[in-house]
Parts: structure tokens; C-alpha cells; sequence
């Protein structure tokens, strides 16, 4: 039988709780100072300890990382002083969840729930009083426990994967939070998988059996984002004709994701602010007052404070969000797991079309050497598009994107306004030079494809070809340079467009938009654009 300790100074308080806690399920020990604490825990270690924030002879925060406090006893703060700045602190000492005084029964249930171990073969409703089938009582614990074990070997944890430093740190605080239901705000760039770390730490909480809904407040129309979240009466508005019920009343109980919060009007923004705090909303139309208990998991792949300071997210706004930050890594701070990461999408698509294939160690190796800006979402497209185009079983480098141009500049060297830094152009070079300015200097700079000729080549699957080095004057506009890399690095290539913008970095689309303009709005007749 799991052991709880509640340490609470009130004696009709401390009575409440053990009643509430229940000495049928549980071993109850009750302590009313800090030193009574210590030495309950000395002589029976807790899985629980309910701790007061206010004692006679200090605070509650001061057990935590305490020598004598048991390693794998869990903390929930208890309190009626609570505040913003104490349950933040509370829950980065380490503490599992905090309790607003006077208690309620459901947060107390949910969070003994944790502790109590189903009877095999009682039916749900047996194994939990009638709160719920057996296997809610799976806690985040129960989860992250095998979880962490196992993502450390086989780079999982839940719906997610990697098994690099910035994954496992994001695990180790996804398994810190699971279990609470404290506001997450997610923070990262697009393709990350925000969304995914959302869905996983509402698997792993107990709201899991709850709905989950994810909102992209950027994808829905100013005029009606309101009767979306919060819903609406019947003639409210024109085109309202019948009552319709927002995603904070469709999430009750559950996990609400606000994707993209910055792109919420701020007007909207004030009334969520409100229900973050009070639990209250009204639909639109309405003068009642509804009450919800959704957990809420925001995200952005904006700096929220750059947004604060651009007039995109109210600051008060920002500091109820950010209870529980985490910021998702990009792929290119974790390029070890892109094999890991490519290989399930392959597979998943095999089972998908009914046909396997893997890829090569050459092409895990190139997949790993791209950047990614688009991370997995632009990881899971060039998967896509390999399996499309590869007809055998065997999926090589050839349909892979690889790695932009590197471009090195040559060693400096000092350029004086009235000399010129004499070097040989290559004649069809200079005949398409676009004319500069009178005004632009007559120094060059030059400008090489490839840093290691010989490692280029390779690198990137060029034909073979002599290394090239572009003069570039100074003053000459982007635009003019980029006309003149796309030109000379097609005659490189031999004329093949694909294999150009794969050099380039860039779409085939693009390549043939940017041959198109330089033709002067005529197209190729021999190479139709792609689409």
C-alpha cells in the first residue's frame, strides 16, 4: 500500500485532507512542521507528500532537495497563498503538481489516481469507483518511466523520435510535465512538431482518455476565431442558426493545443487571458457564464517576446502561457537522428502503399549532411518524393536533396578606391556581364562554387568538370549575381536543370522561373516547367 505524508500546520485542514486522501486506499501520516516532516519521512519513506506551503518553522519550498526527503517520493504543493510566482518555482524544484485551497475532490482524485495500482480483472468502473476504466490509471509516470528507459535505446518517447542530447532533454522535461495539468507553452520553428509534443503530452497525462483538439488560430478567420473557441447562440450574429459550441467547451476536461497563439487578434486575446485565469467564458450572444476545466498547451514559432514588442501577443498574455516553456530543437541542431527519423517515414509509407523499400547508407549518410530549414516537415516531403520516384526496392542518393553551393570567400585582401584588383574573367563570362553603374568600382571579387573542388564534386554528384571561379565586380546588385551563379552553374552541369537546382539549393520550379525571366518572359520550348 502507497504511503502519503500530508504536512499542513492547520489541524482541520490536515483532518479534511486525510479524509479526502482515504485510509482505505492509502497509509496516511500527517505532520504540522517542517522537523515533524523530516523525521515521518526518516521513519516511513512517502510515495506522496502533500506539503503546505506556510509552516511554523519555514516554508514548504525548503524540503525540496532535501537531503532526508526520499528520492522517489512525489511533492504536491498545497496552499491557500497560491500565486503565479510560487507554483512556477514550486514546479522547477521538482515538484509533481500544486493544490489551491480548498481542495477539490476531482484535482485530489486525479492526482491519487497516480498512485493507485488496478486490480487485474475488475472492469473499469470497479477498478476506480466508477471514474473511469482501468486503464486511466496509467499515469504519466507509468508511461515515462519504461519510456525514458526505452527512448535512451531505441530513440522513442511516446509519439516522438530521436535519441540525440536536445531530444532527450526535451523527454526529460516532457516527463516533468505530463502528469500536471500547468498551462505548456511550446516554442520553436515551423515543422518541429509542436503539435506532436502536444498530442504526446496529453497521452501521457490523465486526461488521455479526454478529447484533444488542436486550433490553428492563424488559419481561421478573424471575424469568426471567437465563435470558434469560445462558440455561439443562435442568432447571434448573421448566419448563426443554431447554438454551436467552441473548442473550450468540446476540449472540457481534456487538452485544448493553440497553435500559432500570436496570430490571434488581440482583442481575443484579453477574453482567453480570462478564461486562463478564472476557468470562465461566455459563447457569443450570451450573458451566461460557462465554466470549462481544459488544460491549455500553446505554441508559436515566432520569439514570443519579439512578438510582445511588435504588438502580437499581450505581455500579460505571455506570462500566463509561459507556466512551462519548452522549445522544440531544430533538425539541424539534432542531424544524428535524421536516419532514425527517415527510416520511419519510409517504412510508414511502405505499409501505407503496399511496397518496401530502404535506403541506402549512402543515402542516410547525404540525408544527414542537408540542413533542413524546413525540418521534419521538409524531412517527410523528400522522403515522399524518393519512394515516388524510386522503382526499386532500393531507395539512393539520386532523388535526394542535397546540400545548397557552398560558397567561400577567397583569403581578404586590401582594395584601395583608386586601384583595381586585376583578374582573368573568362570570355563567356565577361560577354554576359550585365553593365554597371559609372559610378561602381573597378575591384572584384571572386567568388568560388566550392570551397574543396575535389570534396564538391563528390558531395554534391556533380558531372565532372574543371572547377570554375565567377568574377564578380563590385556594385553589382543581387540580383545580377545570382543571374550569373544560375547561368555559369547550368553550363557546369552540362544543361541538366534537375541536377542544377539541386546544386543550387534551390526547387526545379524556381530554376525555371528565374531561366524564364532572363529569357524575357519566354519559356523553353524544350523543357517544359514543371506542375
Amino acid at each position: 500500500m502507497n504511503h502519503v505524508l500530508i504536512v499542513d500546520d492547520d489541524a482541520d485542514s490536515a483532518a479534511t485532507m486525510r479524509e479526502l486522501v482515504g485510509v482505505d486506499r492509502f497509509s496516511v501520516a500527517v505532520a504540522h512542521t517542517l522537523r515533524d516532516a523530516r523525521r515521518q519521512m526518516a521513519m516511513q519513506p512517502p510515495s506522496l507528500v502533500l506539503l503546505d506551503l506556510q509552516l511554523p518553522d519555514g516554508n514548504g519550498m525548503d524540503l525540496f532537495g532535501d537531503q532526508q526527503v526520499p528520492q522517489d517520493s512525489q511533492i504536491v504543493l498545497v496552499t491557500g497563498h497560491a500565486s503565479l510566482d510560487s507554483s512556477i518555482e514550486a514546479l522547477r524544484r521538482g515538484a509533481m503538481d500544486y493544490l489551491v485551497k480548498p481542495v477539490g475532490i476531482g484535482r485530489l482524485e486525479d492526482i491519487l489516481s497516480r498512485f493507485l495500482i488496478p486490480t487485474p480483472g475488475l472492469s473499469g468502473a470497479d477498478s476506480r469507483n466508477g471514474a473511469g476504466p482501468a486503464s486511466d490509471q496509467i499515469t504519466a509516470q507509468d508511461h515515462c518511466a519504461p519510456a525514458g528507459s526505452y527512448c535512451a535505446q531505441e530513440g522513442r518517447f511516446g509519439r516522438l523520435l530521436g535519441q540525440s542530447p536536445p531530444m532527450q532533454r526535451l523527454y526529460q522535461q516532457m516527463e516533468r510535465v505530463a502528469g500536471t495539468s500547468v498551462t505548456v507553452f511550446l516554442t520553436g520553428e515551423s515543422g518541429t512538431g509542436k503539435e506532436v509534443v502536444a498530442q504526446t503530452l496529453h497521452d501521457l497525462s490523465q486526461r488521455r482518455s479526454r478529447p484533444f483538439l488542436a486550433v490553428n488560430c492563424g488559419a481561421i478567420s478573424p471575424h469568426l476565431i471567437e465563435s470558434e473557441i469560445f462558440g455561439h447562440e443562435k442568432g447571434s450574429f448573421t448566419g448563426a442558426d443554431r447554438q454551436h459550441q467552441g473548442f473550450f467547451e468540446r476540449a472540457a476536461t481534456g487538452t485544448l493545443f493553440l497553435d500559432e497563439i500570436t496570430e490571434m487578434p488581440m482583442e481575443l486575446q484579453v477574453k482567453l487571458l480570462r478564461v486562463l485565469e478564472t476557468g470562465r467564458f461566455m459563447r457569443v450572444g450570451s450573458t451566461q457564464t460557462l465554466q470549462t476545466d481544459v488544460r491549455v498547451i500553446a505554441a508559436t514559432n515566432r520569439c514570443p517576446f519579439e512578438a510582445v514588442a511588435s504588438g502580437r501577443l499581450r505581455e500579460d498574455l505571455l506570462y500566463r502561457l509561459n507556466v512551462f516553456p519548452i522549445e522544440l530543437p531544430p533538425l539541424r541542431e539534432r542531424l544524428s537522428d535524421v536516419p532514425l527519423l527517415a527510416q520511419h517515414l519510409l517504412q510508414a509509407i511502405s505499409q501505407r502503399e503496399g511496397q518496401t523499400k530502404q535506403f541506402t547508407a549512402s543515402a542516410l549518410r547525404q540525408l544527414a549532411q542537408h540542413s533542413w530549414p524546413g525540418n521534419v516537415r521538409e524531412l517527410r516531403n523528400a522522403v515522399q518524393r524518393a519512394y515516388v520516384m524510386e522503382p526499386g526496392p532500393q531507395v539512393g542518393t539520386e532523388w535526394l536533396p542535397r546540400p545548397p553551393v557552398a560558397i567561400a570567400q577567397p583569403a581578404p585582401m586590401p582594395v584601395s578606391l583608386h586601384a583595381s584588383v586585376h583578374t582573368s574573367v573568362p570570355a563567356q563570362l565577361a560577354a554576359n556581364a550585365p553593365q554597371l553603374p559609372p559610378t561602381a568600382q573597378a575591384a572584384h571579387v571572386a567568388v568560388h562554387p566550392f570551397a574543396d573542388h575535389g570534396a564538391a564534386g563528390d558531395a554534391y554528384d556533380l558531372p565532372d568538370m574543371e572547377p570554375a571561379t565567377i568574377q564578380l565586380p563590385i556594385g553589382m546588385t543581387m540580383a545580377q549575381a545570382e543571374r550569373l551563379l544560375i547561368q555559369d552553374t547550368l553550363k557546369q552541369c552540362k544543361y541538366q536543370k534537375e541536377r542544377t537546382a539541386a546544386v543550387l539549393g534551390i526547387s526545379l520550379k524556381t530554376l525555371y522561373n528565374r531561366l524564364k525571366d532572363y529569357a524575357g518572359g519566354k519559356k523553353d520550348r524544350t523543357d517544359p516547367e514543371p506542375g
